[in-house]
């Protein structure tokens, strides 16, 4: 089954860290992606662009508007995801708490099923 492990951390955070120990952390991550892919469980991942850089969609009434910045002022903000093919919730679970994020403490990941749509009812 697939799972999204979407990572939530604060930004602001992020930002007070040190090159370093900011380089230190990405080298954890690449790690942590090349464990996913040698498993086998790895489907996809990335990390998106700081909330500053998001726009958000809504339509009422056939209009289209927009809004710069993130959908809501919350104390995390996500970051990024992982995409994996594993057994069971358990399995998707014990790697997302190997992502450095959880693992040092510096935000949550949410896991969540994907909704598996049967090929005879996709366009």
């Amino acid at each position: 089954m697939r799972y999204m492990l979407l990572i939530y951390d604060d930004e602001r955070h992020w930002q007070s860290l040190g090159e370093a120990e900011r380089g230190a952390i990405m080298e954890e991550y690449f790690g942590y992606t090349r464990a996913l892919e040698e498993s086998g469980a790895y489907v996809a991942g990335d990390a998106l662009q700081p909330t500053t850089t998001a726009t958000v969609v809504r339509v009422d009434g056939g209009e289209t508007m927009t809004t710069d910045g993130p959908f809501a002022e919350t104390k995390e903000q996500l970051g990024g995801y992982y995409l994996v093919d594993v057994d069971s919730i358990d399995e998707a679970i014990e790697w997302a708490a190997k992502i450095p994020s959880a693992s040092r403490g510096l935000g949550s990941i949410e896991v969540r099923p994907l909704m598996e749509i049967p090929q005879e009812a996709a366009p």
